[in-house]
């Protein structure tokens, strides 16, 4: 049985074609039961280790069930590093055209302390790029252009 006033993982997570909320993300995890919250934020870079020049940016696409995807990988997540169901998890990953310096992703993490929501928000980026069938194609000043995560989930 749970405790008053503590709620079941609320887990949301969702592929958008729109600028990702940051503080909506963060107010959807907010809790009287956590003590600790850890937000990551990925931007497109000017660089990558596999550019020959510089980045000017991305255009991301994914498979049609990517929300589903990112959603198994959400629960599986929270159910694997909160057994106790406590945790609560976001996740909004952006595709379409982007610039250096826009946000691709944003993950949230909150939890009754701060060592679990680290670990929770880490692991729950690692999968998402791991596991959601979300490519690349990266644009370089020289007009080079190249696609990177073409492999399908495993």
């Amino acid at each position: 049985m749970r405790e008053e006033g503590v709620s079941m993982p609320v887990i949301h997570a969702a592929i958008t074609t729109d600028p990702i909320d940051q503080s909506r993300l963060e107010a959807l995890v907010s809790s009287a039961h956590a003590g600790a919250r850890v937000s990551f934020t990925g931007l497109i870079r000017d660089h990558d280790e596999e550019a020959e020049g510089v980045v000017i940016g991305l255009d991301y696409t994914c498979h049609p069930d990517a929300d589903r995807f990112l959603a198994g990988v959400a629960a599986s997540v929270a159910s694997d590093l909160d057994p106790e169901g406590r945790a609560v998890l976001a996740v909004e990953h952006r595709i379409g055209s982007l610039g250096v310096g826009e946000v691709a992703i944003v993950a949230v993490a909150a939890s009754a302390h701060r060592d679990q929501a680290f670990e929770l928000c880490r692991t729950l980026v690692d999968r998402v790029k791991a596991e959601v069938p979300i490519w690349k194609h990266q644009h370089e000043e020289s007009g080079r252009a190249s696609w990177s995560n073409l492999g399908l989930p495993q």
